[in-house]
């Protein structure tokens, strides 16, 4: 008996259709899914036949929890080239997404985290449902919020993209509609029907697509984001993460209070490269970004808050991670600014077709 393959791509109708094929790990990415996704989405781009892409993952729970965290922390552990591998493959497959000529629609019905973010969020269309969890955690495990996360959180609206991607704040639909991290919602139990649809389609038109999307589209509901923004906006402005953490812990409301509470349990490294990563990224092009990605992610696996943070929530689960620097003055900003430098002639971000 065959194992199920990691990635299932086929064409159905007019769409080219692929799932995420791993549910009992929530379809976490594996270097093999981000290549098969890849050779897909080329072959597809060229084909006439094919007039949009629909990606979903197995299972109810998860779009894609993210990347597979564990084989990373396992290369750099080794001191091989399995983690840039990945990494280079992941972030082409990102950039892939984001210039890809067709509509790509992206069901993002359950946990979308880091990984599943980046193939979801730089496409043309992404359809939240009641499910939905869309978060950029990485901070939590002395990481940074990667694959394309510094160029499309300092583009949401304030200081959203700032928050989301220091706290690790989980959105779901109807944040996720309010932030402009879902184009459509729509309700879990019609996710089959609009696949359906999707599948059956004549989509040659030029509105025929977004026609389908607003027929099986609901409303999401009432957006936190309407009663917290303003205190998102003026808690999370500006370069320096020390004036945000004086003025989030003055300001004396239980939401920043409960900001100030998750922000030091994530690593203060990461928090500092995590906000410098996402200021360069405001003025950066998508591949300048990418490139940003991997300097960084290598410079990750050069320190010990990686390996620590992978520990305590992965590994041992004890979630008490012992960072290397316990408070923001211990880190050094020195150190920080080395990890955008560019790798070696053999281990800069390249594109396909280059």
């Amino acid at each position: 008996m065959t194992d199920e393959p990691e990635i299932i791509a086929r064409k159905t109708g007019q769409v080219g259709r692929i799932t995420l094929n791993r549910p009992k790990a929530l379809n976490a990415l594996t270097h093999g899914m981000c290549l098969s996704m890849i050779e897909a989405l080329e072959a597809w781009k060229d084909d006439d036949a094919v007039k949009a892409v629909v990606v979903d993952g197995a299972g109810e729970k998860g779009f894609c929890a993210g990347g597979d965290i564990l084989k990373l922390h396992d290369s750099g552990k080794a001191g091989d080239d399995r983690a840039w591998l990945f990494w280079r493959d992941e972030y082409r497959l990102n950039t892939l997404i984001h210039h890809y000529p067709k509509p790509y629609v992206a069901l993002i019905d359950g946990i979308t985290m880091g990984g599943g973010v980046g193939v979801s969020v730089h496409g043309s269309h992404r359809v939240a449902g009641d499910r939905t969890v869309v978060a950029m955690p990485e901070t939590g495990i002395g990481f940074h919020p990667d694959v394309g996360g510094a160029f499309f959180l300092p583009r949401l609206a304030g200081e959203i993209g700032t928050w989301m991607g220091l706290t690790g704040a989980r959105l779901k639909a109807a944040d996720c509609v309010a932030a402009g991290l879902a184009t459509h919602y729509c309700p879990s139990e019609q996710t089959e029907a609009l696949t359906a649809a999707l599948e059956s389609a004549d989509l040659t038109g030029e509105d025929a697509l977004e026609v389908v999307l607003e027929e099986h589209s609901g409303d999401p509901g009432d957006s936190e984001l309407s009663h917290t923004r303003g205190l998102i906006d003026a808690a999370f402005a500006g370069d320096v993460l020390e004036d945000m953490m004086q003025r989030i812990g003055d300001a004396g409301d239980a939401w920043s209070a409960k900001q100030l509470k998750v922000l030091h349990t994530k690593s203060p490294t990461s928090l500092k490269l995590t906000l410098a990563t996402l200021r360069r990224g405001a003025d950066l092009s998508f591949e300048d970004v990418m490139r940003q990605d991997l300097r960084v992610s290598c410079w990750c696996l050069t320190g010990t808050d990686f390996y620590e943070g992978v520990r305590a929530v992965i590994i041992d689960k004890d979630n008490a991670p012992d960072w290397s620097a316990k408070d923001l003055s211990q880190v050094d900003d020195a150190a920080i600014a080395k990890a955008f430098a560019p790798l070696d002639a053999d281990h800069e971000m390249t594109f396909l077709g280059e």
